[in-house]
């Protein structure tokens, strides 16, 4: 299925989301072995990756099975959500970076779009997801520290790699879910994906879809 087709495709569709979790903190926590080589992606020893996501949903008892003398809590926008997300994510990339590592130019502008007045949904989230992509593709994962450090990890020669494909196939369907719910313009989401991942791969935006099955 031709790249332009499948986004279309994903911003219209109704499958189960994987993203309900969006204005939580939008991270992919993995860890690799140092015995291995610098990647951003790793095998253990059944060749399946090691994703830790942090669990987003809690229901306490007091919530369903006693009424509550508490006021609620206003609702929260979407736009305040979001915040809230971009907060946790730069805090926790900020507290892993290793000793003399830079942050990526991804997360300035993350922090820049979370301060903005008046800021829209659509910047925010596009901002986010930027800095989700780079976090992967830039920087490999200390197994036993969690810091993070430059990977030096040639992704257009180890296309083969189960987890490789994994990583990518998993961030581009996070961009075609902010699609489906409204929160990224299809344009700005295929040149994302164009620049930030299928560049990275040196696959046409064709073969790109093909590698991952579409």
């Amino acid at each position: 299925m031709k790249f332009f087709v499948f986004l279309f495709i994903a911003a219209v569709s109704t499958v189960s989301s994987f993203t309900d979790c969006f204005p939580m903190m939008p991270l992919l926590q993995r860890q690799y072995s140092p015995s291995a080589s610098s990647s951003v992606f790793k095998s253990n020893s059944s060749s399946a990756s090691q994703t830790h996501r942090a669990s987003t949903t809690a229901l306490e008892m007091s919530d369903f099975d006693f009424p509550s003398a508490m006021p609620e809590k206003p609702q929260q926008t979407m736009r305040e959500k979001l915040e809230d997300s971009a907060t946790t994510f730069i805090a926790d990339i900020t507290a892993r970076l290793g000793e003399g590592v830079e942050p990526p130019p991804e997360l300035e502008a993350l922090q820049a779009a979370r301060d903005e007045e008046g800021g829209d949904v659509p910047t925010l989230a596009l901002k986010i997801y930027e800095l989700m992509i780079e976090q992967g593709m830039r920087y490999d994962v200390d197994p036993d520290n969690g810091k993070l450090t430059p990977t030096q990890f040639d992704i257009k020669n180890n296309l083969d790699i189960p987890e490789v494909k994994a990583e990518f196939d998993h961030l581009y369907k996070y961009g075609m879910e902010l699609i489906r719910r409204g929160m990224l313009d299809i344009d700005v989401a295929k040149e994302t994906v164009k620049e930030k991942l299928i560049k990275r791969t040196g696959l046409t935006p064709e073969e790109f879809d093909e590698w991952l099955g579409y």
